[in-house]
Order: structure tokens, then sequence, then C-alpha cells
């Protein structure tokens, strides 16, 4: 894979465009990652904040294809359906917002993201890879989304991947293989209200997951 080459792609050249799909992970990982900054946490869930925690989280996974066709996202619920999930990210242990893939050396750590997953499956009603991985990359940054062009080849990471220990660890193995090229892309957050850079830089899961998306060739 060339990495380079494939994010590069993704994110194409000059001025990144803050009306693409592409920046809704952008304004979903800095509305949540502002509060752990401030270390308050549970003011995600206030009530001032509830509705916009919800509709943050919808709109990212809407703009990302979690509402198509039969999905119950999209179907049955409102952006109300995502209140208790949010009560419940505020209560998690805090260490799930420090994970990223230098981390799955702990076994400890994926276990926390793997308890993560079943959560997002408990309190969303719906269980599937592509969102467990697609809400835990939104909100903490800490895994690429499992989606059916996400592939890393010589790693048995195919189209659609199951959430599990062997394949967090395929893509732990990934990084370390790729260290020096993955941590060499330091690529700001687009800010919503300025539509500018931020100093808040995307973390390696996202690298991981723009190089991979483009590896098994997701639209742009």
């Amino acid at each position: 894979m060339n990495i380079s080459h494939n994010i590069s792609k993704f994110i194409g050249t000059g001025q990144r465009s803050a009306t693409g799909r592409e920046a809704s992970f952008d304004f979903c990982f800095n509305y949540f990652q502002s509060f752990r900054r401030k270390n308050d946490i549970e003011s995600i869930a206030s009530s001032n904040n509830i509705e916009f925690s919800c509709l943050q989280l919808g709109f990212y996974l809407a703009s990302w294809g979690m509402f198509r066709g039969s999905s119950p996202l999209g179907q049955k619920w409102s952006s109300k359906h995502y209140e208790r999930f949010i009560e419940e990210l505020v209560g998690f242990d805090r260490a799930i917002w420090d994970i990223d893939i230098p981390d799955y050396a702990d076994a400890a750590k994926i276990s926390l993201l793997l308890k993560f997953g079943s959560t997002v499956t408990t309190f969303l009603q719906h269980s599937s890879p592509i969102l467990k991985t697609k809400v835990m990359l939104g909100i903490f940054g800490n895994v690429p989304a499992f989606d059916q062009f996400f592939r890393l080849p010589g790693y048995g990471l195919g189209g659609n991947a199951s959430f599990c220990e062997k394949n967090l660890k395929a893509i732990f193995d990934f990084y370390n293989d790729n260290k020096s090229e993955i941590d060499s892309h330091q690529i700001p957050t687009l800010d919503f209200l300025t539509g500018q850079p931020t100093q808040i830089l995307y973390p390696r899961a996202k690298i991981i997951d723009m190089a991979g998306y483009v590896e098994g060739g997701g639209p742009l």
C-alpha cells in the first residue's frame, strides 16, 4: 500500500473544503474532544448540551452513510434515540478517551475498545462493526471505520471486517510496520465557524482509516 498516496487522494491538494462530506468527521471529533480538553466530559450529557450532542453524532453518522437503505438509524429513530447512549458515554471508563493505535499493545486497552463496541450495540440497538467503529472514530478517534471499503492488504483485513481482538492487533502490526510514514502525516481538523485548520490533529486511527478506505476503492 502507498499510504501517502492514498491519504493525498483522500484529502486532496490545497485548502480542504469545510463543506465537503469528509469534514463531518472534523466537526464531530472537534465537538466531543472539546469536552475532553476541558476535562468536563460529563457536560456532554448536560441539559444544555444533550440535544446538540445527539445531533452532532447523528449528523456525522448520516453524512458517513449510516442512514442509508434499511438501516434502523434512519428508518426508525429520531435524534433523541442517541440520548441514552450519550448518557452512557459520559460514565464510561475515562481511559477510552486516551487510546490511539500505539496503545493497542496493551491488552487491557483492546479489551476496553471491545467493551465500548458492545455499549454502542446495546444503547443504539443496532449491531454492526461499521456502526461501532464509526461511532468510536467520530467521538474518540481511536479506531478506523470497518466499512466495506476498509482494507489493509497483507494484514488479513478486508471489507466489512469484524470488530475483534485479532483485527485490532492486525491494525497495530500495520502501524508498527509503517510507523514513520503514518506519523509523518500531521493533518489538522477544520474549524466549523471559520473553515480554517485548527490546532487539533487527526489521530493515527484516522490516518489509517483514510489510507485503508482509499485502498479498498472507497468513493471520494
